[in-house]
């Protein structure tokens, strides 16, 4: 059997030995379902009222539910060295375009980048970019930071100024009102700093960490086809249950 086969049919395994198990353990804590009685009844005189016999069956043998879990952990056990020996000497290179990245890498680590990988992507797909609305350059005095374009604004302050209402006549003086308005007092130039990512360079970032993901899957598979050498471990399981 191929370490594949044998991952495809673990987890079901698993399963079915683990709900036996659990089944047969709350079974056996509870004495009615171990426990049982023949009663009968014997008349003193021969003419006397008969009854008859009453019983309640055991359910559940200590000793046949110890040999059925005897038999559902070696075959689990089975298939867990099985599983673990075979990882020990399961190994495939990492390939990208045709350079070896990590060679002969075993399963376990294979397992791990894979996770770590996926982790780091959704990382970089939730990060931050720069704002497309406004036009970034690289800042030359600090790495990893965009400055925008400038941008002008003009600043404004209130100021009263006198207006003439009527002009002074020979018989009436001019008549004058202050009122205030927005003048322009100077002008404000502002240059936006970004730490965040430029969308082109995190489009980049997760098409390689794809094609490493892809990568690694590739050499998992590859080195989930090698052969795996069956172990019983049965005298674990044997010396436990060598009274029964």
């Amino acid at each position: 059997m191929r370490l594949n086969q044998l991952l495809a049919i673990e987890s079901e395994l698993k399963k079915r030995v683990y709900a036996e198990v659990t089944a047969l353990d709350k079974a056996c804590r509870k004495p009615e379902l171990l426990n049982g009685f023949v009663s009968t009844y014997a008349p003193v005189a021969e003419d006397g009222e008969h009854f008859p016999p009453e019983q309640k069956r055991v359910q559940y043998n200590a000793r046949e539910v110890l040999r059925t879990i005897h038999h559902s952990l070696a075959e689990l056990f089975a298939v867990e060295a099985t599983k673990d020996f075979a990882n020990t000497e399961a190994r495939a290179d990492v390939v990208v375009d045709g350079e070896v990245l990590v060679a002969e890498a075993p399963t376990t680590f294979l397992l791990f980048l894979e996770k770590q990988l996926k982790d780091l992507g959704t990382m970089v797909e939730r990060m931050a970019e720069l704002d497309a609305a406004e036009e970034w350059r690289a800042d030359e005095n600090d790495r990893g930071v965009h400055v925008s374009a400038p941008s002008k604004r003009h600043r404004t302050k209130k100021l009263q100024k006198g207006i003439v209402l009527y002009p002074a006549t020979e018989e009436h003086p001019a008549q004058t009102q202050l009122i205030t308005e927005d003048q322009i007092v100077g002008y404000v130039t502002t240059v936006k700093r970004s730490g965040a990512l430029p969308k082109e360079h995190k489009r980049k970032l997760l098409r390689r960490i794809e094609t490493l993901s892809n990568a690694v899957k590739s050499a998992r598979e590859e080195a989930n086809t090698r052969e795996c050498e069956r172990h019983s471990p049965s005298a674990l399981l044997d010396f436990v249950f060598a009274d029964l």
